[in-house]
């Protein structure tokens, strides 16, 4: 019989949305359907309501993958400058990723990514939004809980 993990407190909720609102860099997993999983650097932003944004290519492997398979997760990564980063806050959010054509969206993630208003606009890009269905954040050795994507929103 497995061991539920222990309910999240409202400061690790707050740790989790606060890196997810503010990360400049993610890693997204999709996967390629012959039963691998594909992971690869992006750039993230959020919307209001503190779901992911990406700007990406459909040239790119990952959107292809989630063109087949929109379930994704994103690794937050909030352990830099620590003497040892497995001490540190990270937290991969699961869910599923679809293309959306939201103008005002594509300003948002332009803000928070300035470097992509050389892409934003080419006819290969896409925003995709992520649902978050659930988050796993790990906040040091035995610090370690499931969030409900409900509790990471505004």
């Amino acid at each position: 019989m497995s061991e539920i993990p222990p309910q999240a407190s409202q400061t690790t909720v707050d740790e989790a949305r606060r890196l997810i609102r503010t990360a400049d860099r993610a890693v997204l997993a999709t996967s390629r359907g012959d039963g691998w999983p594909y992971a690869s650097l992006v750039l993230p932003a959020v919307d209001v309501d503190g779901a992911p944004l990406l700007l990406l290519s459909d040239l790119a492997e990952h959107a292809k993958n989630l063109k087949a398979e929109p379930r994704c997760s994103l690794l937050y990564d909030g352990t830099a400058g620590l003497e040892n980063p497995l001490t540190g806050f990270r937290i991969t959010v699961l869910g599923e990723a679809w293309p959306v054509e939201d103008r005002d969206l594509l300003a948002r993630f332009v803000a928070r990514q300035p470097t992509s208003a050389l892409y934003a606009g080419f006819a290969d890009f896409r925003l995709y939004r992520m649902a978050i269905s659930r988050a796993h954040a790990v906040a040091g050795f035995g610090r370690i809980h499931w969030i409900e994507g409900a509790l990471l929103g505004t």
